[in-house]
């Protein structure tokens, strides 16, 4: 039986055409959400702290293949960071629900701070082995599912009108691509240069300006909504009954899976890429995160500026085409600037799609809901790269890197297909 849902709040109302094109454009409609003190908190500490994820990322990632020279294991690390989104996502989501959502946010940043620390610690004595960075990547998985639903349900909490949400959705994934774009380049050159024990020790640190930002926010009630008070399968339950009622959520969600789960198989794969294909290191593994990194954040910048203008179901749909279409045509490239610059291109495609599914689906979902439907969006995205990056990994052993890359970039280039004529509402969707 469908549950009873309240309306949801109309985030971004449909501008009529007229309208838009007489809008403006300023730096002050581009960083709107920052208006509001609590979001600027957010912004500034999360950023900072985002940084320093990268840098561990990027260095885990190349310390893990100097260890054992297989791209096997880079899978195995993927594999391991996202298998506790299928364990725990749905709980966090559901815990985000009930409780306030700041105090979820300190529990779950501060654990990943002492996973860090553990790292550095075991790098630094020269202890490390791959056995280790793998649980250390299951635990941080762990803290990441409870972590990432109760981040994406609290941006509503953090600006007071609801006409800025969309603006403060662009500006997280701005926020986040900005780190995108400058942790790994930080993080092989720190690496290269005093070894993958500092990248660890910097992430630890940057963590410090998020708790802080949190702690400091006033947030003076807690949203009034019904909040689950059932068995948790209930509540869970609820939250799928919604999520299967709705043909563009839906259609969204099966969309990012298969993104998540073909498309990106190249990311697990950049430090072998690096190597192998391109002939580089540490540095060059670096510079082609951070290359990725840069189009995202353009994207961000660009849907920030011009949230509203452009319907999310249609940039959905380009950013469905761009982003493997691009990652095709990396994937036959063998010279390092033209695979640079591909990646700026394919970081670019991707942030369209994914910030847009993002600020779609938040437009639509009852609050009452939000933090349970937003843990299976993230449990579409997070929870299936494990299972891609394995996938990469296996294949990748045994037909090559670029092989890989190809195969992932058409079967989605098929979905987006595959969409595009079997759901022309999406498109069409404000």
């Amino acid at each position: 039986m469908k549950p009873e849902l309240s309306k949801p709040l109309p985030v971004n109302p449909v501008t009529p055409p007229a309208a838009r094109s007489r809008r403006r454009f300023s730096a002050r409609g581009t960083f709107a959400a920052l208006q509001y003190r609590n979001y600027r908190l957010w912004f500034f500490g999360q950023m900072l702290s985002l940084v320093g994820t990268w840098m561990q990322a990027t260095a885990q990632g190349y310390l893990i293949f100097e260890l054992t020279k297989s791209p096997l294991y880079l899978g195995y690390i993927g594999f391991a960071a996202g298998v506790p989104s299928w364990l725990f996502m749905l709980y966090g989501g559901l815990i985000a629900d009930r409780i306030p959502r700041r105090t979820m946010l300190l529990v779950t940043q501060a654990a990943m701070m002492v996973l860090a620390v553990i790292l550095a610690v075991l790098t630094f004595t020269g202890l490390v082995q791959a056995w280790q960075i793998l649980i250390m990547a299951f635990l941080l998985g762990v803290a990441n599912a409870f972590d990432a639903p109760a981040r994406l349900a609290f941006t509503p909490d953090l600006v007071e009108d609801r006409k800025d949400l969309t603006n403060a959705i662009a500006l997280n994934a701005t926020m986040f691509n900005a780190a995108t774009a400058v942790g790994p380049a930080i993080g092989g050159l720190t690496y290269a240069a005093f070894g993958p024990g500092w990248c660890f020790t910097l992430n630890a640190i940057s963590f410090l300006p998020v708790i802080v930002a949190l702690l400091l926010m006033k947030i003076p009630f807690i949203r009034s909504l019904d909040r689950p008070r059932g068995t948790a399968i209930k509540d869970i339950r609820a939250g799928f009954g919604y999520v299967s009622s709705q043909t563009i959520v839906r259609t969204i969600m099966l969309f990012v899976m298969l993104v998540s789960l073909f498309g990106l198989s190249y990311m697990p794969l950049m430090p072998a890429w690096a190597v192998n294909v391109l002939g580089g290191d540490a540095t060059t593994n670096g510079y082609l995160q951070s290359a990725r990194g840069i189009g995202a954040l353009l994207g961000a910048l660009m849907l920030a500026t011009f949230s509203g203008q452009v319907p999310r179901g249609k940039l959905i749909t380009i950013g469905g085409f761009v982003f493997p279409g691009l990652l095709l045509l990396f994937a036959l490239t063998k010279t390092v600037p033209i695979s640079l610059l591909l990646l700026v291109g394919i970081g670019w495609g991707f942030m369209i799609f994914i910030n847009s599914s993002n600020a779609l689906i938040q437009s639509l979902v009852p609050d009452e809901l939000r933090g349970r439907v937003m843990s299976i969006y993230t449990l579409t995205f997070f929870g299936f790269m494990p299972i891609g990056s394995l996938l990469a990994g296996s294949v990748a052993e045994r037909v090559g890197e670029p092989m890989t890359v190809l195969l992932g970039a058409v079967i989605v280039l098929i979905c987006a297909g595959m969409v595009y004529l079997r759901v022309p509402a999406l498109r069409r969707s404000e």
